[in-house]
């Protein structure tokens, strides 16, 4: 399992551009630029160094937890996946080629591919700085310049759906499935706009081939219904400078993330999904599952029944489990 933190000489690398910004102003970028895109839009206010590390200290960290838990739920699964060749689209600054490059040691060859230049920008930087072998980054919009970037064993997509129109997204999971050797991964924010996103493009590609890896079971209907959601949360520590960013007193940070990990390839069964916190009580633990049959269950470990009891105590919310208690 990769730990949700950024990388040591990534970190480094991102305060170290960050120690000449005011920490004020810093914040005040962070935040109109935070809301610029809860509000639906696009990533056009990021217009200059400032802007861009503005928006790489205070969204980063997150970004990266939330795919490096993706991530680790798709080896999980695939524990043999080992891609060679990456396609970061709607790279930004290139945050999640970075969890990529944790995940899998494997990998040789980095396109990213992004519309905003001040991003791209950072990211060569970052890039120089740091292990992460050399890219190519290519600045185009996402949904017109992808037809001229190569295949790839790993694409990824994350937080750039929500750009789209509901069409342009029809378009751009055809066109990401299209450059897509083994597997696709998409991540969007975890909310129910999120979600319903993340839902219509699985359910497009499934009906093209694509197989599930994660975190569904099974090609099944999606089985939650509103006014719940799929969605998790990966919770990461934050730094002094975080704080300071992200103008918060919490140590801590849980980002809501829905995502699907799509692949070409053959897949065993797989295991039941935990989707929400487990419930404990003094005579039981309830997990809320997501089932190789496309149902939702219940799974109880009484107290008494000592080994499942212990067992439901490790889990997780995101966890998978063989199989229900007794």
């Amino acid at each position: 399992m990769i730990p949700p933190s950024l990388p040591a000489d990534l970190k480094a690398a991102l305060e170290q551009k960050l120690h000449g910004l005011a920490r004020g102003d810093a914040a005040a970028r962070a935040e109109r630029i935070s809301l610029t895109y809860r509000g639906g839009g696009t990533s056009a206010p990021i217009t200059s160094e400032a802007d861009a590390l503005a928006y790489a200290g205070a969204r980063m960290p997150a970004t990266y937890a939330a795919v490096i838990a993706c991530l680790n739920a798709m080896a999980a699964i695939r524990p043999g996946f080992a891609p060679t060749t990456l396609l970061d689209v709607g790279a930004g600054p290139g945050t999640a080629s970075w969890a990529a490059a944790q995940a899998f040691e494997t990998l040789q060859s980095f396109t990213l591919l992004d519309a905003n230049p001040a991003l791209r920008k950072l990211a060569l930087h970052l890039a120089e700085a740091t292990r992460l072998p050399a890219i190519d980054y290519r600045l185009g919009d996402a949904g017109k310049a992808l037809a001229d970037t190569p295949e790839a064993a790993l694409v990824i997509a994350s937080y750039v759906i929500n750009e789209l129109s509901d069409a342009g997204r029809a378009t751009f999971a055809d066109a990401l499935w299209r450059k897509t050797t083994d597997t696709l991964l998409v991540v969007e924010p975890g909310t129910p706009a999120g979600y319903q996103r993340i839902l219509d493009l699985r359910d497009q590609l499934i009906a093209q081939g694509a197989r599930v890896i994660a975190p569904c079971p099974h090609e099944a209907a999606c089985p939650v219904a509103a006014p719940d959601w799929c969605h998790f949360v990966q919770r990461l520590p934050r730094s002094k400078l975080h704080l300071q960013l992200k103008a918060a007193d919490v140590p801590f940070e849980d980002e809501k993330f829905s995502y699907v990990a799509l692949t070409r390839a053959a897949l065993p069964e797989r295991p039941a999904r935990v989707l929400a916190q487990p419930e404990q009580t003094k005579a039981a633990i309830t997990a809320k599952l997501c089932t190789p049959a496309g149902k939702l269950e219940l799974a109880v470990a009484a107290r008494r029944d000592k080994p499942a009891y212990a067992r439901f105590r490790r889990l997780d919310w995101g966890d998978t489990i063989e199989a229900q208690a007794d």
